[in-house]
């Protein structure tokens, strides 16, 4: 098992963090929290997105993605966001 030490957000990830009510940060929070505590709990990705979990949660009646990485012990969060042209835009942002 992973112990994560550092959590770290891109700055995509920072700027769409402001956008948000504030219920729905709050469930962005607790995602958060369920990832550190088990670091492997998102679907590992394929092809592209090869090194990326994606962990998918609830948040006011609507399905949110969140991308992430593993290295050593620091948790880099990518973006989160609805299915809609999220993979798209996650790989594009990684591919900079």
């Amino acid at each position: 098992m992973i112990e994560i030490n550092k959590i770290i957000q891109a700055p995509l990830f920072a700027k769409q963090k402001k956008r948000p009510h504030k219920n729905q940060i709050k469930d962005l929070d607790k995602a958060v929290r369920e990832i550190t505590q088990d670091p492997e709990i998102g679907t590992m990705k394929v092809g592209d997105l090869n090194r990326v979990r994606v962990f998918k949660f609830k948040s006011i009646d609507s399905l949110v993605l969140l991308a992430y990485e593993i290295l050593e012990n620091a948790l880099y969060l990518y973006t989160f966001g609805a299915h809609q042209n999220f993979y798209r835009e996650l790989k594009k942002y990684l591919n900079r």
